[in-house]
């Protein structure tokens, strides 16, 4: 994953960054303890009785040692926007309110700005 984009469309209501290793980005223990930037979108989907918030971390590796991320907590993106990217790659973990239904399988391909990874109920959270 080279370039990242905002998973959903809202404001981006926690940016926080973390200094780490630079483990192998396969290895499970890298979304701890890696260098990484971690931002939640607060959500927003029209008729929702309750706003809901979505992380996504960008998580260095052992080649991938550059994250760039230039917004601020407060900034508005919309969803597919690019966001920040990681030079020559690595991953990005996407944490999505438990009410979300999957729209992707485990081991599935996806291309980023345009799979549909998840979506949120018909009529918001409850």
């Amino acid at each position: 994953m080279h370039v990242n984009r905002a998973p959903i469309a809202g404001v981006l209501s926690s940016v926080r960054y973390q200094k780490g290793l630079y483990l192998n980005a396969m290895n499970p223990a890298s979304a701890d303890r890696n260098e990484q930037n971690a931002a939640t979108v607060r959500g927003d989907q029209e008729g929702a009785v309750q706003a809901f918030e979505v992380t996504f971390k960008q998580i260095a590796g052992l080649l991938a040692r550059r994250i760039v991320f230039n917004l601020k907590e407060g900034d508005r993106v919309e969803r597919g926007q690019r966001v920040g990217l990681i030079k020559f790659g690595s991953r990005v973990n996407v944490l999505l309110p438990a009410e979300a239904q999957l729209r992707v399988k485990v081991g599935q391909r996806v291309k980023g700005g345009s799979s549909v990874l998840a979506a949120m109920p018909e009529g918001g959270l409850s």
